[in-house]
């Protein structure tokens, strides 16, 4: 198991058990074929219970997975005919955002994603797929390509946040944020936003406006990272697990505040463990969504993006129970002073 998290390490030690024995059998020519059959039977039930019962702090480390899939691999899975493009057209090409047309079922669409680095050197470059202002005017010059031509817009979040740094601030990066909030309810083509590890703050929902939000299972999507919130609650990054059992940030969580439309399967033990099957289900998602706003005008679509988010955050209260204060009979004299039983 490549890459296997703490919380896996029973798995490991069984599997390696399994394997031992295997190998042991065939060395001496012994068959051990019960006792392989009972172990693998042990191990999946461990199996099944230790991914059943994944925490939202453990949902936190699979989502940060260096080996989960990346919105590129996504893409070049889900997609054809792929044609990346680049720059902002003001600044630069920031390489934490990536974009372009490409075929989804036939149909042509425009795919943007928030890229992490698949190695250091990669990260570095990409600023671990945290954006400065060019990289969401890029994102925004395509979305309003599409929108000029018609064509649906996906959009893959997957950031720790937006680019904090002095570079990224003078050159705008709270304005460049709010405008994308802007013109992306504003769009009148459909939009649909998959969050495939973590999407967090104001960098991620740069990227997130849209008809519908679907969220890988293992995903997360918060105001705020819990390493930051730890930071600003016990004075403590290293709290961050703590934070995340509390924050509401995993998928299960999203979708029964309806913050989110669906929850898309992962494979068993988390979307780094085959990402042909989770490129299929995303992809199915995908169009089975498009499909359901085909039809629908700029401004249905509009109303409905408009709704989704304005109904985010609304709490209904029961009423309190009314309690009728007992009625104490009072009299007044000439001179003001209360008489009777009250006080």
């Amino acid at each position: 198991m490549a890459g296997e998290l703490p919380y896996e390490a029973p798995l490991v030690e069984m599997r390696k058990k399994i394997e031992e024995l295997v190998q042991f059998g065939q060395e001496k020519g012994i068959d051990f074929t019960d006792e392989i059959a009972r172990l693998e039977e042990r191990y999946h039930r461990l199996e099944e219970e230790i991914y059943t019962g994944i925490t939202a702090a453990q949902k936190m480390h699979l989502a940060r997975h260096q080996q989960r899939p990346t919105a590129l691999d996504l893409i070049q899975l889900i997609f054809t005919d792929f044609i990346e493009l680049h720059g902002d057209r003001m600044f630069g090409d920031d390489l934490a955002v990536i974009g372009g047309l490409a075929k989804l079922d036939g149909q042509t669409v425009t795919v943007i994603g928030q890229q992490r680095g698949k190695d250091t050197k990669d990260n570095i470059a990409r600023f671990f797929g945290s954006a400065h202002p060019e990289g969401f005017r890029k994102g925004l010059r395509l979305m309003k390509q599409a929108n000029k031509f018609g064509r649906p817009i996906i959009t893959f979040v997957d950031t720790k946040g937006a680019y904090p740094g002095n570079t990224a601030e003078e050159r705008g990066q709270s304005e460049a944020i709010a405008r994308n909030l802007l013109e992306m309810a504003k769009l009148s083509v459909p939009v649909i936003i998959v969050v495939i590890g973590e999407g967090g703050s104001g960098g991620a929902l740069a990227m997130a406006v849209g008809n519908r939000v679907l969220m890988l299972e293992h995903a997360i999507y918060s105001a705020i990272s819990p390493n930051g919130a730890a930071s600003i609650l016990w004075k403590d990054a290293s709290k961050a697990d703590q934070a995340a059992e509390a924050m509401k940030i995993t998928a299960k969580d999203l979708l029964e505040m309806e913050v989110i439309e669906e929850i898309i399967p992962e494979p068993r033990g988390g979307a780094h463990r085959d990402y042909e099957e989770s490129a299929a289900a995303i992809s199915e998602a995908l169009v089975r969504h498009l499909d359901e706003m085909k039809g629908w005008s700029g401004d249905q679509l509009k109303q409905d993006r408009y709704e989704k988010f304005r109904k985010i955050g609304s709490v209904t209260f029961e009423p309190e129970v009314q309690i009728e204060a007992p009625q104490v009979p009072v009299e007044v004299d000439t001179a003001g002073n209360l008489s009777g039983n009250a006080e």
